[in-house]
């Protein structure tokens, strides 16, 4: 069975898409409606800006999603999924192309989501770490001892994403998050700040998840034509209602990524295609099941 995986921000690179555009007439024709959607060319800057232009959250978000949701246009009839799941970002790809939303909805979205959280990095200043080397429950339970160290939220941190075994994302407040990173080194674990402008998927932001579940709600879903595996539970669903239910808790709640692949395997997909810029979930995949045919 096939699983379609969808990335998420930071698989963004200058130059991406352009192939698309030149080879594939219905590819050409959605990075043109994306364009007159956004109301810049958000194309040139995929094809032909900087690095630092692909950074901007206004930019990346849209960039990754136009692109993932291209790569399944172009295969046409070739692309009949048995299941598809996204990270983070990612499972608003995966959604667009299952058919549960428009590529016009899905991309208004993708913006709102984009717009949001960049309010939310503003207001409050936060961050995100990865942690190597590590079971879950180590993790874990280091955010939770760091968070109780104050009665305010100044030293909020919590698991973010589940990515692999021996590999999660801690998110949080940049006091709690170096506190965290110091007792996990202490514990045996490699840790990587990364250069992200906020705390996703963490309760910080909550205030860009009220904003965004407003636009969610307003949203036309269809049945899509195959389960799709959401972040918030790693389970298959193929109702709108769940569907959207699920997407409103995304921003605030971890991307259990590890589950998702283990589920999805257990539900017979036994070939991962990742359809989107770069090659991270297909490292992942195999990291999660050793010898799985992912590419």
């Amino acid at each position: 069975m096939k699983s379609y995986i969808f990335p998420g921000q930071g698989a963004q690179f200058v130059g991406m898409g352009k192939e698309l555009y030149s080879q594939s007439s219905a590819c050409r024709d959605l990075f043109e409606q994306a364009n007159d959607i956004i109301g810049f060319r958000i194309s040139d800057l995929m094809f032909d800006g900087t690095a630092d232009d692909l950074r901007q959250t206004r930019v990346t978000q849209p960039a990754v999603f136009i692109h993932s949701v291209a790569m399944a246009k172009s295969l046409a009839d070739a692309f009949r999924p048995d299941m598809v799941g996204g990270h983070s970002l990612g499972e608003f790809s995966a959604l667009t192309a299952a058919g549960a939303m428009s590529f016009a909805d899905g991309l208004r979205l993708v913006i709102a989501r984009a717009n949001a959280m960049q309010r939310c990095c503003e207001a409050h200043p936060s961050t995100m770490a990865a942690v190597l080397k590590l079971d879950d429950a180590v993790v874990e339970e280091v955010c939770a001892s760091v968070s109780a160290m104050q009665g305010d939220k100044l030293m909020t941190v919590v698991a973010a994403n589940y990515n692999s075994p021996g590999q999660v994302v801690i998110s949080g407040t940049v006091e709690g998050v170096a506190e965290a990173c110091a007792q996990l080194k202490a514990r045996g674990g490699r840790v990587l700040p990364l250069a992200v402008g906020g705390a996703f998927h963490s309760p910080l932001m909550e205030p860009a998840r009220l904003e965004l579940s407003a636009a969610i709600e307003a949203t036309p879903f269809n049945k899509p034509l195959c389960p799709c595996y959401q972040n918030v539970d790693a389970m298959p669903t193929d109702d709108p209602d769940r569907i959207k239910r699920n997407l409103v808790q995304q921003l605030t709640s971890p991307v259990r990524w590890t589950a998702t692949v283990q589920n999805m395997a257990a539900d017979g997909a036994d070939e991962f295609i990742e359809l989107g810029p770069g090659t991270v979930l297909q490292g992942l995949v195999k990291k999660i099941l050793p010898g799985a045919n992912a590419h």
